[in-house]
């Protein structure tokens, strides 16, 4: 299937309305990307005012990506005589830094225009720079214009169109933020109004372990995970909060008393704050904070946690927070070695190609340093495509080759795939080498069940999963709450606990998982699913729910199924 709306990317003729700039400019530029109308759920208000200042980037092109992404494969892949030999941070750099003469062009055209720039990532492939509407509009031959996202009701500005300087082109890649709309939504909190999503699965045969719920007892019966705890200091589990989400210190003590007795409850993590973000416990929170720290405190026992929030005052433009988010890890000398976000966008495509691209490469560059990114694949099955909506959603950032995408299961005994649990196919990527065969089998044997209505040449997602319900959770009183966000997060601890031996045996960590998770090896290593499906109904107008079955393989359900960490243990060479 052909992506349902695309933007143009390169030399394009757009029939605008642009900005009304000098002839003698607009005559001298080619269009680089453009969208042909105000995406679904935007509203246009107008032009923007002309004195407004306007905060943008450019992607600078870079030394050697395809380099990198070979890298990232050559220390990732169980075949390989480099695997687990990651890269450090100035080798990790070298591949992204702009190319000189990039730089030079670049410095000269904004002394040109009398404009300051500053480099704003670690590797120097991102310029900022500071200018009014109304020379954006000129320099660009844009329209940059007011509009305000419904859902939200905040206002961006942003054009439908803009071209680069014949002096700029070949030396950057795009100008961001520009014609990307998006609006970040979190977790399993962010079902949208008049999609219903359908549970059809029964919950029987609970094992003695799991009557309480999906408790901390429960995970450690159903996945063998160790109480002991971890020694090692330097091993680190990184959670990304988001948006509101608080976690209790208290809530935390509370939780560890009664679920976790066998641990000191006063056990605790670290706060580390972006973009002015803030664990601030008098303030009011939603319940995914609370949801990750109880659930990586309370599973990798004795593992030190860092909860990496971000706050609101981005600096990354469209990318709301993520690139800072990121910027910030690949500063680091030593990262966590594992990460877990529960965040997303259910809708790839409020992202443009190469704003999506580019985020993608600098995952790509924290698994060449040997840090396992993991994301939930996020609660709305298949997904409703804004521009077509006969046509399934993938989801961001789980649309990306280059992060571990985690699915939900329901039931324990066996379980099955979770009605809620998203999954498909990205019009972003296409099939990465590692996943190739498994996809091609599923395609094989089952592509014809929705043909048509997702890219059957995409990356697939979920690569694995693990329990998404039935979790509970203290927020000065019980509750149980339900989704991808607690599958990722308990995965991520089995896998922190895993580098803790490796680290003690004197090996590396996992680093990327995929490559790994789809050899042989791996893919014996998991538990395969094989009952349960993804249902949705889109509008009150679709005839019967549709969406994907768990099925023997990978699926887009479940992906290749759900660990044990007895087997990673043995997987990973212990």
């Amino acid at each position: 299937m052909a992506p349902s709306k695309r933007l143009f990317f390169g030399l394009a003729l757009i029939p605008f309305a642009l900005a009304g700039s000098n002839s003698h400019i607009a005559r001298s530029l080619q269009y680089h990307e453009a969208r042909s109308s105000t995406p679904s759920g935007f509203v246009a208000l107008g032009p923007a005012s002309p004195e407004k200042t306007l905060t943008l980037r450019f992607a600078l092109s870079q030394t050697d990506p395809e380099g990198l992404i070979s890298a990232l494969y050559d220390v990732s892949d169980p075949a390989s005589p480099n695997y687990s030999k990651h890269l450090s941070k100035a080798e990790t750099e070298r591949f992204v830094a702009p190319k000189s003469a990039s730089v030079n062009a670049v410095d000269a055209w904004l002394r040109e225009h009398n404009i300051s720039g500053s480099a704003s990532s670690p590797a120097g492939d991102w310029i900022s720079f500071q200018l009014p509407v109304n020379q954006a509009n000129e320099l660009f031959s844009a329209n940059f214009s007011t509009f305000k996202d419904a859902r939200t009701g905040i206002d961006v500005i942003r054009t439908l169109a803009y071209a680069l300087p014949p002096e700029l082109q070949g030396h950057v890649d795009f100008v961001h933020p520009t014609v990307s709309f998006a609006t970040a939504a979190g977790g399993h909190k962010s079902i949208h109004a008049k999609r219903t999503l359908v549970d059809a699965t029964k919950r029987d045969n609970v094992p003695a372990a799991c009557v309480n719920g999906t408790t901390p007892a429960c995970l450690q019966y159903v996945y063998n995970i160790p109480a002991t705890p971890a020694v090692n200091k330097d091993n680190q589990l990184g959670v990304t909060g988001r948006q509101g989400g608080i976690a209790g210190y208290s809530f935390l003590e509370t939780f560890l008393e009664t679920l976790r007795p066998d641990i000191d409850p006063t056990t605790n993590f670290t706060v580390i704050g972006i973009d002015g973000g803030s664990n601030n416990n008098s303030l009011p929170g939603i319940d995914e904070g609370n949801l990750d720290i109880q659930y990586t405190v309370g599973i990798a026992t004795g593992v030190p946690v860092v909860y990496v929030f971000v706050g609101e005052q981005n600096q990354d433009g469209e990318y709301d927070g993520w690139l800072d988010e990121v910027n910030y890890l690949l500063a680091q000398e030593n990262p966590p070695q594992v990460m877990t976000s529960s965040w997303g966008a259910y809708e790839e495509s409020q992202y443009s190609q190469p704003v999506t691209e580019r985020l993608c490469q600098a995952y790509a560059q924290l698994g060449a340093r040997g840090v396992s990114l993991l994301v939930a694949s996020l609660d709305e099955g298949v997904g409703c495509s804004p521009a077509n909506i006969t046509n399934f959603e993938a989801t961001f950032p789980s649309n990306c080759p280059y992060v571990t995408s985690v699915g939900g299961t329901i039931n324990y005994d066996p379980e099955e795939g979770w009605f809620a649990s998203s999954g498909g196919f990205t019009n972003y990527f296409s099939t990465p080498d590692y996943q190739k065969s498994a996809v091609s089998a599923w395609l094989e044997q089952y592509g014809s069940q929705n043909a048509g209505r997702y890219n059957a040449s995409g990356r697939g997602f979920p690569d694995i999963s693990a329990l998404a319900s039935g979790y509970p959770i203290y927020e000065g009183f019980w509750f149980d709450t339900a989704g991808t966000s607690a599958a990722s997060p308990v995965i991520a601890s089995m896998l922190a606990l895993v580098n803790d031996r490796l680290n003690s045996a004197g090996k590396p960590p996992l680093g990327w998982l995929n490559p790994l998770l789809y050899s042989e090896k791996g893919v014996a290593a998991l538990t395969d699913i094989v009952s349960g499906n993804s249902s949705i109904t889109c509008t009150e107008d679709d005839p019967s729910p549709r969406g994907f079955d768990a099925v023997p393989g990978w699926d887009p359900v479940t992906g290749l199924g759900t660990p044990s960490f007895d087997k990673l243990l043995e997987l990973a060479g212990l």
